[in-house]
């Protein structure tokens, strides 16, 4: 994996999902791949919703999870600003997104990535030379 890719949210959380074995091993896989080849983006936004999820949805322990966050947190990490929010609200209202899915298109898109792997995002859609990429297809 050369491209430069901006993993979404569900992507981190199905590497503890049990209940889902084949996309938690797909899952921990990709991360493995970013990692290696130093390709993989996230944003503080995807870190903040991956805790969440995973205390929450999936039990995992809090102490487990914030270890996990500062790992994922190696990946390239982008912090948006206040252009970037205005830029998704933009993106919401031109594209009818979420205002949340807008967000992570506006950082995948100012990290310069050219994939964004999602569950949550219309397949094989083009954002300004931005794939959408479901890698659980």
């Amino acid at each position: 994996m050369t491209a430069r890719s901006f993993l979404d949210t569900n992507v981190l959380v199905y590497t503890d999902d049990r209940d889902a074995p084949e996309k938690q091993e797909r899952a921990l896989a990709l991360v493995a791949e970013c990692r290696k080849a130093r390709t993989g983006v996230v944003s503080t936004q995807i870190l903040q919703e991956y805790f969440v999820t995973a205390t929450r949805k999936l039990g995992v322990a809090s102490d487990v999870a914030r270890r996990k966050t500062e790992i994922f947190g190696r990946l390239h990490l982008v912090s948006l600003g206040l252009g970037d929010v205005l830029g998704a609200a933009d993106l919401h209202r031109l594209h009818g997104l979420s205002f949340w899915d807008a967000l992570v298109l506006r950082a995948a898109l100012v990290s310069g990535c050219t994939r964004l792997l999602s569950e949550d995002m219309q397949h094989a859609q083009r954002f300004d030379g931005l794939e959408i990429v479901n890698p659980f297809a």
